[in-house]
């Protein structure tokens, strides 16, 4: 072993932020996969050739979801959808989110989870975020899924993109969260697989309330400019 000239090793070479591993061969799983943003998600990571699960409460409704969206996308009840796949994203309304999770804690324990909700309320006004007791949606997953790897990310997607066949990429980035650099480096390479779009990493998941409460913001956005608008991280 070489040291330097205090005596100490020699420090490793940093990892390069962009060096992510290869995920083509993992199978994702979208509780909630019926809904507009799961359903948009399953389409966009079948399409890149990524295997695909849709989960529903009815295996039946994923079923005939995932037979309109063609690319070799299957269905199944929320629980099997979970048995059968490498990563798991979380994309069920809010008021379902505790529930769902609280149901499929043994099936989702060792899953690296990916949890998309946003906790939002809405009055005359329009969009305004909520603060979950934990926190946030993602900070409740963890909660609630102790032996699972619980992540953020994909929280700014238009559905209405998503499901667009018309659109070839997806011009955005998906802000990551999570506590092991593994985890979240995975769910990065997982956001490249979609043509257009880019993981970067923002963070542990103390900080994804503000990341969830954005989405109240972009929604004022979209209604004022008639829009799908997205976020890009510049400089990175």
């Amino acid at each position: 072993m070489t040291k330097n000239d205090s005596g100490s090793a020699p420090k490793p070479p940093a990892k390069d932020p962009w060096d992510l591993p290869d995920v083509s061969a993992l199978t994702v799983g979208v509780l909630g996969g019926t809904g507009p943003q799961g359903r948009g998600l399953a389409y966009r990571f079948a399409r890149a050739g990524q295997k695909v699960v849709i989960g529903s409460r009815a295996a039946d409704r994923a079923e005939a979801a995932a037979a309109e969206l063609g690319h070799g996308v299957g269905g199944a009840d929320n629980a099997e959808c979970a048995r059968r796949s490498d990563i798991v994203i979380v994309a069920v309304p809010w008021d379902g989110h505790a529930k769902t999770l609280e149901s499929l804690r043994e099936e989702l324990a060792g899953k690296l989870v990916v949890d998309c909700v946003n906790p939002l309320g809405f009055d005359k006004k329009g969009a305004y975020a909520l603060k979950p007791e934990e926190g946030s949606a993602a900070e409740q997953a963890a909660a609630l899924l102790p032996d699972s790897r619980v992540t953020a990310a994909f929280h700014h997607l238009s559905a209405v993109l998503l499901q667009d066949e018309a659109i070839e990429q997806i011009d955005t980035d998906v802000l990551v969260l999570g506590e092991a650099r593994a985890d979240t480096d995975t769910v990065q390479a997982l956001a490249g697989r979609i043509p257009g779009m880019r993981g970067v990493f923002a963070g542990r998941l103390r900080n994804a309330h503000q990341v969830e409460s954005l989405v109240a913001n972009l929604i004022s956005v979209n209604r004022r400019y008639k829009a799908h608008a997205g976020l890009r991280a510049t400089d990175v």
